[in-house]
């Protein structure tokens, strides 16, 4: 690390851009200079809250005002486009939060944007950047299991997550765009890219608008096989919300993950068991020091772009094909159809 302190603003003072402000409080490398949202008032919230001198009400006014080296997008897909399209013009890297965009011509419009500035894009996946998926990787890639050729990713639970983001229960396209994504990012992070996917979908919750829960099997190119399943209507006590489980095989052992972070190793006779679970941050409490830890390390990686040594992970050209995924899963389930991911292409 050098004793660069890169210069940045956040838009988008929502819920869980909180999140990412006491990441960013924290870090050494990073300064948060300037804040903004449309409600001005909640702008200045935060601001107050974390120090921040500047606050806006307008993106393109904080902009043209402030010198920044990076921008941190933390509001919802629809408002992607337009901010990305901006702030790759004003700073060298740009991160937005997920969903990348509600459509691929949005998305791929973005990617272009980037290119063009010279900008480094960089999409807030932040289940790959979880510890235990970080250890997992690791042990996948020392060879510990072998090449995977099979995986679950699984996030059911029944907490009430309307209470946060009422936003959730309004939308058409629900859990495929707001977990699904993670899964399928993780899924392509773990498994590589996808040749056929087939999905279900349900609307458990009568008081939800779009899917709460979704199944989807891939088959990779790989020739490895995944699944990738949510549900918002789980009954499970204690409520593992918001942590993830994993299965995952290959032909020297097999690798679990549970909602306590512990992974287990099996090989034959022999079974080794690590507590990956992250440390809570002083800023953090449990359960959500999963999602709170994985803010860090996704931050701290976008550090290491900003100096240039490496190239972020996953990139808006990269998130591309997760989102093709999630949006090939509606049409896959809607239609009662398997997709061809090679030839696929949004209608």
């Amino acid at each position: 690390m050098t004793g660069t302190t890169y210069r940045g603003a956040l838009i988008g003072c929502g819920f869980f851009s909180h999140n990412h402000m006491n990441g960013w409080r924290d870090l050494p490398g990073a300064e948060i200079v300037a804040v903004c949202d449309r409600d001005e008032d909640r702008a200045r919230a935060m601001a107050e809250k974390f120090g921040i001198a500047k606050a806006y009400a307008d993106a393109g006014e904080m902009l043209a005002a402030e010198t920044v080296d990076f921008v941190d997008i933390a509001t919802t897909a629809a408002s992607h486009r337009p901010l990305v399209e901006l702030a790759v013009r004003h700073a060298k890297t740009v991160i937005c939060q997920k969903p990348f965009a509600e459509n691929l011509a949005d998305a791929e419009a973005m990617v272009a944007a980037a290119q063009a500035a010279g900008a480094s894009l960089i999409i807030h996946e932040n289940f790959r950047w979880q510890k235990p998926f970080v250890d997992l990787k690791s042990m996948i890639d020392e060879g510990r299991i072998g090449v995977p050729h099979f995986a679950r990713f699984s996030f059911r639970h029944g907490y009430d997550n309307y209470v946060n983001q009422p936003y959730l229960a309004e939308i058409e396209r629900f859990t495929i765009m707001d977990v699904g994504l993670h899964l399928f990012d993780l899924a392509r992070h773990f498994m590589g890219e996808a040749k056929r996917l087939s999905c279900t979908t349900q609307r458990l919750n009568p008081k939800v608008k779009g899917e709460d829960a979704f199944t989807s099997l891939i088959a990779h190119v790989s020739g490895a096989t995944s699944v990738c399943d949510c549900s918002f209507q789980s009954v499970v006590e204690p409520d593992p919300f918001p942590r993830t489980v994993a299965w995952i095989e290959g032909p020297r052992g097999s690798l679990s993950l549970d909602a306590e972070g512990i992974i287990q190793l099996h090989t034959p006779g022999h079974l080794e068991r690590i507590d990956a679970a992250p440390e809570i941050p002083a800023w953090g409490e449990a359960p959500w020091h999963f999602v709170q830890d994985s803010v860090i390390r996704f931050q701290e990686h976008a550090i290491e772009v900003m100096s240039g040594r490496i190239d972020g992970r996953p990139s808006g050209a990269d998130n591309l094909h997760t989102l093709a995924l999630a949006l090939a899963a509606y049409e896959a389930a809607g239609n009662g159809i398997t997709i061809d991911m090679t030839n696929w292409s949004e209608t």
